[in-house]
């Protein structure tokens, strides 16, 4: 009947009559999907043969483009964006006018995958080197690399014998980014992982679009040397999704297959196979998701140090609200 109720599985207490229902009810829903493709598949056909224009493909709804409206939101004529970028922390070395050197060290507390994750950022990012933290304080860390030239350093922290945390201070005057490292997998454990060179990365960055998040992308970039070797086909990247970001590291590969003709009718002679090139991604590791917890003004100073911004569970009021 067409006025009847559709019942809800929820409302069923009969544990194979509710997964029935349920069977039934996403049976159904797949039919119409498939129904409603077809229709769309069509029109669209009989539009082209008429030579008119198809109708226009619906976007789906999804939580990134329905997020809430945000007014630092960078926009491509934004004169004053520009205007900071040559004045912020990050600019010499983004202008080439200084080489990124790294300072890369531990928490006090050692953990049984760290040297293993530790070895995997230096042979990411180049001109990083590894120094034992030992039971020197942070301030006198930030001093030394000071004193040596370094731009940046990067502390990983460990909890449990495991990282879970990383923190990059820029020199010589800043600014401080504490970022939640999670889902960490470590080179030796990705399948076929690939080997990397020595060559400099190319470094990829999506989906920064606030202004904090265009400071973060900074930040990232100033990790890194501005004149990537092609040649390599090392490509690094973080990728920003609902405030979470993932870091891959991948060398591109150029394979050439071959491809048979079809045989044509009333020919015996066999057809020439015809080369193609096809690209296709082998992953170097590691591979990990960050999420930014606190940026703070200047080097690290637990004490009198300002922040720029912080991450509180009461800013968490939407899923649709994001940050970076």
């Amino acid at each position: 009947m067409k006025g009847k109720e559709t019942v809800l599985p929820s409302t069923i207490k009969n544990k194979e009559k509710r997964s029935e229902l349920h069977a039934k009810l996403k049976h159904q829903k797949k039919a119409e999907k498939k129904k409603k493709a077809k229709a769309r598949d069509a029109a669209e056909k009989r539009a082209l043969e008429l030579g008119e224009e198809p109708p226009p493909k619906k976007t789906p709804r999804t939580i990134e483009n329905t997020r809430e409206l945000d007014e630092t939101v960078c926009k491509p004529d934004d004169e004053e964006l520009f205007v900071g970028n040559d004045a912020d922390e990050f600019s010499c070395i983004l202008k080439e006018e200084r080489l990124p050197k790294i300072l890369i060290t531990t928490s006090r507390f050692h953990s049984t995958r760290g040297p293993a994750f530790i070895s995997d950022l230096i042979s990411v990012i180049p001109n990083s080197h590894y120094y034992k933290r030992g039971t020197y304080d942070l301030k006198k860390i930030v001093d030394y690399a000071n004193n040596k030239d370094f731009t940046s350093i990067i502390v990983v922290h460990t909890n449990r014998r495991e990282p879970d945390a990383l923190l990059i201070i820029g020199l010589p005057s800043g600014p401080t980014a504490h970022f939640k490292l999670s889902k960490l997998v470590l080179h030796k454990d990705i399948k076929n992982h690939g080997n990397p060179t020595s060559h400099q990365p190319e470094l990829v960055l999506n989906n920064f679009t606030t202004r904090l998040g265009h400071r973060m992308g900074r930040l990232i970039q100033s990790l890194f040397p501005q004149n990537p070797n092609f040649r390599g086909r090392r490509v690094v990247t973080f990728h920003n999704q609902r405030d979470f970001i993932f870091f891959r590291h991948h060398r591109y590969i150029f394979e050439t297959k071959e491809s048979k003709q079809p045989e044509s009718k009333g020919k015996k002679d066999e057809p020439e196979p015809k080369e193609k090139v096809i690209a296709r991604l082998q992953e170097c590791g590691p591979r990990f998701t960050l999420k930014l917890i606190s940026l703070q003004h200047g080097t690290f100073d637990t004490r009198g140090g300002e922040y720029e911004w912080v991450h509180k569970p009461e800013m968490d009021t939407s899923r649709r609200r994001f940050f970076l």
